[in-house]
């Protein structure tokens, strides 16, 4: 099942810190995907029990700084994956960001993000997958059936069999959630 989520209908949720606000593209009870704007450095909020995985979108120079060290999200569209429980506080080096996350219930959901160019394939198994055309159109194919997705649109695939998503034009974001 292929569900068109158009950006009117993302929702806008407060950071668990308060330090900013979330646009929901996605969510279920287990996981929750989305675009935020990081506009000033500052503590990411907690979210134990979750896995987390982000990639930077629009802006340079996003560092995660932990107790073990740094999370280096400074270069665009090159996926991060780390622990919700984790400490950090962000370091902006150039001004503000944005990024996408998917967060997922560890207990409930395996999650991965993905980065699809133009030309790239990428095999997916049963589950939900957040197909999302970040900043421009952006054409796909998925099982061979071709797709059209305007900028800041997403695509909710719900599959019970593997799946191949095709990305023919632009770049797409592929977010997946797992059932354990």
């Amino acid at each position: 099942m292929i569900t068109l989520l158009d950006p009117a209908g993302y929702r806008r949720t407060p950071w668990k810190n308060g330090g900013g606000i979330t646009i929901d593209i996605a969510e279920q009870d287990a996981w929750r995907f989305g675009r935020t704007p990081i506009t000033t450095p500052g503590p990411f909020s907690d979210y134990t029990g979750f896995d987390r995985v982000q990639v930077l979108v629009s802006g340079r120079g996003l560092v995660l700084q932990t107790p073990d060290g740094e999370i280096d999200v400074r270069t665009p569209f090159k996926p991060v994956a780390f622990a919700g429980e984790t400490p950090i506080a962000s370091r902006l080096e150039a001004g503000a960001v944005e990024v996408v996350n998917l967060i997922g219930d560890r207990t409930r959901v395996r999650i991965d993000l993905q980065v699809l160019h133009a030309g790239a394939t990428l095999g997916r198994s049963a589950g939900t997958h957040l197909v999302y055309a970040v900043d421009r159109p952006a054409s796909l194919q998925i099982d061979g059936d071709p797709q059209r997705l305007a900028a800041d649109h997403t695509l909710r695939v719900d599959v019970a069999s593997p799946t191949m998503v095709a990305c023919t034009e632009g770049l797409v974001l592929v977010g997946s959630i797992l059932c354990v």
